[in-house]
């Protein structure tokens, strides 16, 4: 290989210095640890979310902690960076952007401005701590929550990928902030007007001042519900002082970047028959507690038939959609964002049916993010599909209490906190039992669960409650769910009032566990369920809990087949074990026994140490000392592993020419005697089919692999960038 490659980065600094660029050097990730997993699923969404602890930065490491009402455990990814004046977070845009949207924490009592630093200009970000420190005593086992709000920016131009966004404390700024991300979008043009709608502005409303619209805008829906026309509302914030009733009317504003309405409960139905349709606009609110007396929701009551929420940005009100007062029925609502609610982000409280909620992205809700609460009628035929919910702060990600025949698929749920966990279904606040076929699809939950400070012990990233009654007479099928890094089980069986009631009826099939601080199953009651095909890696303590409440009732009875990567069964039911404290698992078949393991080399050039081969990037590598055959790498598993396969690569750039290199591999169970397991052969890596090279052997048990080098036709010496073992 050309020594080009290995003066790249350094040649390309010097080149961007002499252009007058400004280059950071001393600027790193906060947490020189591991970015958070992230996952794919959930809502398509206009943004790119970057994490501060991602990014480079000049302040402290928030975290990682799952604590219940400590900052970090409300981050996404239980990370975040504090800044202090003179400390910024500078974010790199990993696409086009010209608007920002920062989700930050002060301490209590803070408000004042941040700086957005780009390109010369230092636009100020106001920031408050008015929408955060909640207390909802009345709630047991919660405490201070919801910490953090979101703050958002139009930047005046348009930013390449690439390019770099600070956000800072300067002097006049706030003393201090957590940053725990920034959400960069490429936001359009204000909306025009539609043909032959009314504007809201022809009846008296005024934009960007305080006097009251309200008025205006009950004189313009009745107009526009009178000539069967669309109530058009322009750019600006118009203050709406008390609820509006809505219906057989379409309100549209210039988007949700453009149109404001400013007021704690917007829309307020006592009844409505339907074809009410909302687009495009914003609802910030101005509710600094929680009180549940009191309908402070963007929209509350009834919609009817046929109505559609479409593109509304809903933040800092009670909840997003309370649905309540009557029936609804085929509802659309989609493509919202609803973020830093003090409850629920939407909640069908009862005889919502056919409706549909979808693509929509919830963060920092103060309670669950979607809820279908089958109160007095049962919610019934409803889709909750491809959503995102991040860090809903007292309750679930998805919850379906009660109801009959809905389906929850394609969701995302990512960072639950304290009382809840990531999908439940239950029978509980006196919901209309669960009944017919429940479908549970596709689903993923990260680091979704949590200790519950009521039960001390674990609520799963899915979880069934038969708290009110039992769960019978229904069919509830979950295929293809995902379970990241939970933080303790992955599945639970419960009835949470401690009766013992039965859970039946249930087949789990399909499921991926990866990492789980606890059980993979966790059963506290009685019942039998099926589960089948579950693949689990990275358990914390075993495979299953199986201690039903009262002890005295008969434990859960697990069918199903085709499950690996979870065997055993805790066996003290007198005890909770902590996350993480079991013995070590078996690897699964194909995991990459030596990354991050001990390497060593006989000889390596200088910036291209042996640690290069198994961190896990393709883009780094080890090169042996030169003109030096044999050279030798040698990787320590910690201890002996079966094993089947070694895996080569170098870097994939097309800059590397294709080469054959010669290697010889053996093991050794002690590192001082060594064994062939594949003798010397030629490996070939070209560029155009991914520059690996992989070899396959019978399964043996070895502690070292080691590889020795003795020729490469493209280098003198022996190159790897990643060199991987793997599992049988």
């Amino acid at each position: 290989m050309s020594p080009t490659p290995r003066r790249h980065a350094a040649l390309l600094a010097a080149a961007l210095a002499a252009a007058g660029f400004t280059v950071l050097t001393g600027a790193t990730p906060a947490a020189a640890a591991t970015c958070p997993a992230t996952a794919s699923g959930g809502a398509s969404v206009p943004f790119r979310t970057v994490e501060a602890e991602c990014s480079a930065t000049n302040g402290s490491a928030v975290g990682p902690d799952y604590t219940q009402a400590t900052i970090a455990s409300e981050a996404s990814g239980r990370q975040a960076v504090k800044i202090t004046t003179g400390q910024y977070v500078e974010f790199t845009l990993p696409a086009a952007a010209n608007a920002i949207n920062v989700h930050y924490n002060l301490p209590d009592g803070s408000s004042g401005r941040l700086t957005v630093s780009v390109n010369g200009t230092k636009p100020a970000l106001p920031v408050t701590s008015r929408y955060s420190y909640v207390d909802t005593s009345w709630i047991p086992g919660a405490k201070t929550h919801h910490f953090f709000d979101d703050a958002r920016l139009l930047l005046g131009q348009n930013l390449a990928a690439g390019a770099k966004v600070r956000v800072e404390a300067d002097p006049g700024d706030v003393g201090q902030a957590t940053i725990d991300l920034a959400d960069f979008e490429q936001v359009g043009g204000a909306g025009a007007k539609p043909a032959n709608a009314l504007s809201v502005t022809d009846y008296g409303a005024t934009a960007n001042d305080t006097s009251d619209d309200s008025q205006a805008f009950r004189n313009g829906l009745a107009a526009a519900r009178a000539q069967g026309r669309e109530l058009w509302v322009p750019q600006g914030r118009f203050e709406i002082g008390s609820a509006l009733q809505i219906d057989q009317t379409t309100v549209r504003g210039a988007g949700q970047w453009y149109t404001v309405l400013h007021g704690n409960n917007i829309f307020n139905n006592g009844s409505a028959s339907g074809n009410i349709k909302l687009y495009d606009f914003a609802v910030f609110g101005d509710v600094t507690e929680r009180n549940d007396g009191s309908p402070d929701n963007a929209f509350h009551g009834v919609l009817g038939t046929g109505s559609v929420v479409s593109g509304l940005w809903i933040q800092d009100t009670k909840c997003g959609l309370w649905l309540m007062n009557g029936a609804s029925s085929n509802l659309t609502i989609e493509n919202n964002r609803i973020l830093d609610t003090q409850a629920d982000g939407v909640n069908f409280d009862g005889a919502v049916t056919n409706s549909t909620l979808r693509n929509n992205y919830l963060r920092n809700n103060g309670d669950d993010g979607l809820a279908l609460w089958s109160n007095g009628q049962a919610d019934s035929g409803n889709t909750i599909a491809n959503n995102t919910v991040v860090q809903p702060n007292l309750a679930n990600g998805i919850a379906l209490y009660g109801g009959s025949n809905n389906t929850v698929s394609g969701n995302l749920v990512q960072d639950t906190n304290a009382l809840g966990g990531g999908y439940l279904v239950a029978n509980r606040f006196n919901s209309v039992p669960l009944g017919g076929t429940i479908a549970v699809s596709g689903n993923t939950a990260l680091r979704a669960g949590a200790l519950d400070p009521n039960w001390q012990f674990g609520v799963g990233a899915l979880w069934f409650d038969a708290r009110d009654q039992a769960i019978t007479g229904v069919t509830i099928r979950v295929t293809g769910f995902t379970a990241i890094q939970s933080p303790y089980e992955a599945i639970q069986f419960i009835d949470g009032n401690g009766a013992g009631k039965p859970i039946q009826g249930i087949t789990i099939d399909g499921v991926s566990v990866q990492g789980v601080g606890t059980f993979v199953a966790q059963s506290q009651t009685q019942g039998s369920v099926s589960i089948s095909n579950l693949t689990a890696s990275g358990v914390g303590v075993t495979g299953t809990y199986n201690c039903p409440y009262p002890a005295s009732i008969p434990k859960m009875t697990f069918g199903g087949s085709g499950n690996t990567g979870w065997t055993g069964t805790w066996s003290d039911c007198s005890t909770w074990p902590a996350p993480n404290s079991g013995p070590p698992q078996p690897p699964q078949p194909g995991t990459n026994l030596a990354r991050g393991k001990a390497i060593s080399a006989s000889g390596s050039q200088g910036g291209f140490p042996p640690s290069n081969a198994n961190d896990g990037d393709a883009n780094s590598y080890w090169e042996s000392t030169n003109n030096a055959f044999p050279q030798t790498l040698t990787v320590d598993l910690g201890a002996a592993a079966s094993i089947n396969k070694v895996t080569l690569k170098l870097p994939p750039s097309s800059a590397w020419g294709a080469r054959t290199q010669t290697v010889t591999i053996s093991g050794s169970t002690d590192g001082g005697s060594y064994t062939t397991l594949v003798g010397s052969r030629g490996y070939t890596f070209d560029p155009a089919s991914g520059n690996t090279a992989s070899v396959s052997f019978a399964t043996t048990s070895q502690r070292f692999v080691r590889l020795t080098f003795t020729g490469n036709t493209g280098w003198p010496a022996g190159q790897a960038s990643e060199f991987e073992v793997a599992a049988a």
